[in-house]
């Protein structure tokens, strides 16, 4: 993508990177939503599923292990092979693992499908950021996408809590 904002004193419209911007937050809002709308459902998952206590944590780990390994991997291959194609292919992974794990049957394709949801998000949350530094010129504009974005994140994890039934 070319950078785009080229006036430092122009602010959001409804234009390119107006669309560029909600499309990078929301995926980023999409990515964090998920951390919390399982713990809170732990229990949920429990009985459904017929985890024990001491393997519940697995749901949670599964996820955070993934993520957290494939996070480097995420950001060099948006370098490598293209950040459009690295996101576009995070969220295809994210969400088909999503659709998996919310059918899941058992406990081994639950787990199965949060490894691969945290592989998804792992190649989304670099990629996004990578593609708001490189589409928004430095300064002000690059700033307010930032904040933007970062914000989008964070609501992600207390929606998540919302919409998890943690309140």
């Amino acid at each position: 993508m070319a950078s785009v904002g080229a006036s430092p004193q122009r602010g959001f419209g409804w234009n390119r990177e107006t669309a560029t911007l909600a499309l990078l937050s929301f995926a980023m809002l999409v990515v964090s939503l998920d951390q919390y709308i399982v713990v809170v459902a732990l229990p949920d998952i429990a009985r459904d599923l017929g985890y024990s206590a001491q393997t519940l944590q697995s749901v949670i780990s599964a996820y955070a292990v993934a993520s957290a390994g494939f996070l480097l991997f995420g950001g060099r291959a948006a370098d490598l092979i293209g950040r459009r194609r690295v996101l576009a292919t995070g969220l295809v992974l994210y969400t088909g693992a999503a659709f998996a794990g919310g059918l899941a049957t058992g406990p081994g394709v639950l787990l199965a499908a949060r490894a691969v949801q945290g592989l998804g998000g792992a190649l989304v949350f670099p990629t996004t950021l990578a593609l708001i530094n490189v589409t928004f010129v430095e300064g002000r504009v690059r700033n307010r996408a930032l904040g933007v974005w970062g914000g989008a994140g964070a609501a992600g994890l207390v929606i998540g809590v919302l919409l998890g039934g943690g309140c």
